[in-house]
C-alpha cells in the first residue's frame, strides 16, 4: 500500500447526492462509499457491498474491516484499518490493491471528504476493477525485471532485421553510441572471427523467418570479450513480419565451465589412454626375454606413448665405469656407443643426478651442457632436436637410463612426464628380467653342452652324426642327451635319451643315467642286458615321477648288425636309399624303471643306409600332434636330397629345418645318426 497527496478533497454540496450522481455510482461498474469519523459506513453501493461479501442493506452501520473479519479476510480487514488512519492522519489520497474473495483484483483510492453541513471529516472510497493495461504494465515490469535477474538484454528489430529503437544495456556493455548501435552497427561489437558468421546466420533468419539462434564473443566496453547467445524470434501480424524481439544472454560463466569440463573429459581420457597404454607396455614388455628384446619394444612403445622418434637404453658397463647404449636396427647411431658417467648427454646427467633430464630444443641442450663440444656434435650429427632422459632403478639400484628423442622441437606435459617415469620403471625391471635370463640361458647353453659328448667317435666301417637344438624359450637345461662310444669288443654304442622336465634335477638324472648306461655297457654291452640294469638304478635312484625314454643300440661294423632296444622312445627313422624312408617297426617297451621284461630287435639294413634317432621335439610342438608328426617326418625323408642322402650330417641339419618350418619352436631338438657300412649280407628283423 502506498500513500500519496492528490488534489483538495472534494466537498458535497448537500445532504443528498443528486440524482445524477446516485445513478452514476449504482449503475457504474465501480464500488463506492462513505465512511463517517467512527469508521463507519453511511453509504455504499452495490459494488462496493459485493466487494466486502455482503449486501448494502448489511453494510451500512458498520466497519469495512468488521465485515472483512466475518467474511474470513483478516489480512484485508488489517489493510482497511490501516489505510482509514492514513488517511485520517496524512489528509491526503491513498490507493491500494484489494483482491476480493472471489479472486477479482480492485484497485481502492481513498480520500478525505468534508460534509458542508456539519462540517464531519469522512472518507470516501472509490473501487475500480484493476485494468486490463494495468495488467499489461505490471506483467511487462515482472517480465523486464525477470530478464534482468537472468542477465538478458531485451532488444527489438525491424521487419528487415535493423536495430531501429535504441538498447541502452547494449551500449552499457560495449560503449557503443546510439548511433552506432543502430541499424547493422551492433555486430561492429562482435568478434572479428565470428562477425561474418553471425551477420549470415542473421541475414538467413530475417530472409527465412525463422527463429535465430547464434553464440559469439562481445568485446565490452574493457576491451576484453565475453561470451553472449543472440535469440530471436518473428513478430507477425497474419503473414506479415511487423519487427523480431530478441535477447542478449551472457554465457561466458556457462562457456567457461564448459570449457573446463571438455578440458577435464580430454585430461581423463589422455589419462584412460596413458593407463590403457602403459598395461600394454607391460604386456609387451613381459614378453621381452633378451635385453635386444626389451629395446626393440621400447621403441615401439615411445612412438606410440608419446609419439617420440627414437629410444635407446643406456647401461651400466660390469665395471659401472662407462654407459653403454643400445637401440633398435632403424633408430640412428649416437655419435658415442658408450660414454662415461659426466659425459654431455641427457641419458648421463639423468643417471648421474638420478632425476629425469629434458630439453625441448637444441638451445636448451647447449645451455644445459654449457656449449660442450659433444652436445654440439649430437645437434649437428643427429636428427635429434628435442630430448627426455630417465633414470632407471632396480631395487634402489640405478641400472642407467630411457632416452627418448624427436626430431621436432617440443615440450613435455606433466601428464607425459608421470606417464614416462611409470614407463622408465617398466623398463628398468623388463632390463633387470632380460638381464637375468640371459645369465641363466648362457649358464642352461653351457651345462646341456658339458652333459653331452664334446666329439663322436670315429669308427673304421661307421659314420655318426649328431644335431642339437635348444628351445629357444627355454632358460633351464633341457632332459634331452646321446651319446655314442665305442666298445671293447669292436662294436659302437649308440643312444639317444629324453628326460622328462627341466633344470637342475633333470640334468642331474641324465647324468646318472648317461654314467650308469655307460659302465652297464662295458660289462654286458646288449641292449635288453643294459636296460634291465637301467632299471634296477632307476628304481634305486630316481624318483617315481622322474620319467625317461631312450632307445639304445649296439653295431657291429663288421658284419652291420644292429640290436637295438626301445624302453618307451619313438621309433627310429630308416632312410634306404631305393626302397624309401620308413619307421622301425615293433612296439616299444616300458620307460625306464617301469618292471618289465625288456625287448631285443636285431636287424641287417643295406648298405649305405641311415639309422636316425630323435628326440619329440622335431616331431610335436602346439600345432602337430605326434602321430601326425611322425608321417610328415617320413614324407620329409623321402624328399631328402641325394646329398643328404648320403651324408648323416646333412641328412640331420635337412630334416630339423623342414620339420621345423613354419612351427615355433618349443621344445629341445635332439638328433643322433649313424650310417652302416656296405654289407654283403640280406637284411632281417
Amino acid at each position: 500500500m502506498s500513500a500519496e497527496t492528490s488534489i483538495p478533497p472534494p466537498r458535497i454540496e448537500g445532504a443528498e447526492l443528486p440524482d445524477a450522481v446516485r445513478s452514476l455510482l449504482t449503475d457504474a461498474p465501480i464500488g463506492f462509499a462513505l465512511v463517517d469519523s467512527d469508521e463507519r459506513l453511511t453509504t455504499v453501493n452495490q459494488h462496493f457491498a459485493a466487494l466486502l461479501g455482503a449486501a448494502p442493506a448489511q453494510c451500512l452501520g458498520r466497519t469495512p474491516a468488521d465485515l472483512l473479519e466475518e467474511a474470513g479476510d483478516p489480512a484485508g480487514a488489517a489493510a482497511q484499518r490501516a489505510s482509514l488512519r492514513a488517511v485520517r492522519a496524512g489528509g491526503g489520497t491513498v490507493r491500494e490493491r484489494f483482491r476480493a474473495s472471489r479472486g477479482q483484483v480492485w484497485d481502492l483510492t481513498w480520500f478525505p471528504v468534508t460534509d458542508p453541513d456539519t462540517d464531519e471529516e469522512r472518507v470516501g472510497l472509490i473501487a475500480a476493477p484493476e485494468h486490463e493495461a494495468s495488467v499489461a504494465r505490471r506483467d511487462e515490469r515482472r517480465l523486464r525485471a525477470l530478464l534482468h535477474a537472468g542477465q538478458q538484454i531485451v532488444w527489438a528489430a525491424g521487419p528487415g532485421g535493423d536495430m531501429q529503437e535504441d538498447c541502452p544495456q547494449w551500449r552499457s556493455l560495449t560503449g557503443q553510441e546510439p548511433d552506432a548501435f543502430l541499424g547493422r552497427g551492433w555486430l561492429g561489437a562482435v568478434h572479428p572471427d565470428d562477425r561474418t558468421r553471425v551477420e549470415r546466420a542473421w541475414d538467413d533468419a530475417v530472409l527465412d523467418v525463422t527463429p535465430f539462434d547464434a553464440m559469439f564473443r562481445v568485446r565490452t566496453r574493457s576491451g576484453g570479450y565475453d561470451h553472449y547467445r543472440a535469440r530471436a524470434n518473428p513478430i507477425k501480424d497474419g503473414t506479415e513480419t511487423v519487427e523480431w524481439i530478441g535477447t542478449f544472454v551472457d554465457v561466458t560463466t556457462e562457456r567457461e565451465a564448459d570449457e573446463l569440463r571438455q578440458r577435464l573429459n580430454q585430461q581423463l581420457g589422455e589419462a584412460a589412454m596413458r593407463t590403457a597404454r602403459l598395461q600394454k607396455a607391460t604386456s609387451d614388455l613381459a614378453e621381452a626375454l633378451t635385453v635386444d628384446d626389451v629395446v626393440n619394444a621400447m621403441t615401439e612403445i615411445g612412438r606410440s606413448g608419446v609419439g617420440a622418434d627414437h629410444a635407446h637404453v643406456v647401461l651400466f658397463d660390469r665395471d659401472r665405469l662407462r654407459l653403454r647404449t643400445m637401440a633398435a636396427e632403424r633408430t640412428h647411431p649416437l655419435p658415442r656407443a658408450s660414454f662415461p658417467l659426466e659425459h654431455p648427454d641427457p641419458a648421463a646427467r639423468a643417471v648421474a643426478d638420478q632425476a629425469p633430464c629434458l630439453a625441448a630444443n637444441p638451445a636448451e641442450l647447449r645451455a644445459l651442457f654449457e656449449d660442450a663440444p659433444e652436445a654440439v656434435e649430437l645437434v649437428e650429427t643427429t636428427p635429434e632436436r628435442s630430448w627426455v632422459a630417465l633414470p632407471m632403478s632396480i631395487a634402489g639400484r640405478t641400472i642407467g637410463a630411457l632416452r627418448l628423442a624427436f626430431v621436432a622441437t617440443r615440450e613435455v606435459t606433466d601428464e607425459e612426464r608421470v606417464f614416462l617415469e611409470a614407463l622408465a620403471g617398466q623398463c628398468a625391471l623388463a632390463v633387470g628380467r632380460a638381464q637375468l635370463y640371459e645369465r641363466e640361458h648362457d649358464t642352461a647353453q653351457a651345462l646341456q653342452h658339458s652333459l653331452l659328448p664334446e666329439e663322436l667317435p670315429v669308427v673304421t666301417g661307421v659314420r655318426l652324426a649328431a644335431y642339437y637344438r635348444s628351445g629357444s624359450q627355454h632358460v633351464q637345461v633341457g632332459g634331452d642327451w646321446y651319446d655314442a662310444f665305442p666298445l671293447p669288443d669292436g662294436r659302437v654304442a649308440g643312444v639317444l635319451g629324453d628326460v622328462m622336465g627341466k633344470g637342475i634335477p633333470a640334468a642331474a638324472g641324465m647324468s646318472r643315467i648317461r654314467n650308469a648306461l655307460r659302465a652297464l655297457a662295458f660289462n654286458m654291452p646288449e641292449p635288453a642286458d643294459v636296460l634291465t640294469g637301467l632299471d634296477r638304478m632307476f628304481a634305486a635312484t630316481e624318483g617315481l615321477d622322474q620319467v625317461t625314454t631312450l632307445v639304445y643300440f649296439v653295431l657291429d661294423p663288421v658284419t652291420g648288425q644292429l640290436d637295438l632296444s626301445n624302453a618307451g622312445h619313438l621309433p627310429p627313422l630308416v632312410v634306404a636309399g631305393s626302397a624309401g624312408p620308413s619307421l622301425l617297426e615293433g612296439e616299444p617297451d616300458t620307460p625306464l624303471g617301469v618292471s618289465a621284461p625288456r625287448g631285443h630287435h636285431k636287424f641287417f639294413v643295406q648298405p649305405g643306409n641311415t639309422v636316425a634317432l630323435y628326440s619329440d621335439g622335431l616331431v610335436e610342438n602346439r600345432k602337430r600332434s605326434v602321430a601326425s608328426g611322425l608321417d610328415e617326418l617320413v614324407d620329409v625323408a623321402a624328399s631328402a636330397p641325394p646329398e643328404a642322402v648320403g651324408d648323416p650330417q646333412q641328412m640331420l641339419e635337412y630334416l630339423v629345418e623342414s620339420m621345423l618350418e613354419g612351427y615355433e619352436q618349443d621344445d629341445d631338438v635332439t638328433l643322433l645318426a649313424v650310417q652302416l657300412p656296405v654289407i654283403d649280407s640280406a637284411s632281417e628283423r
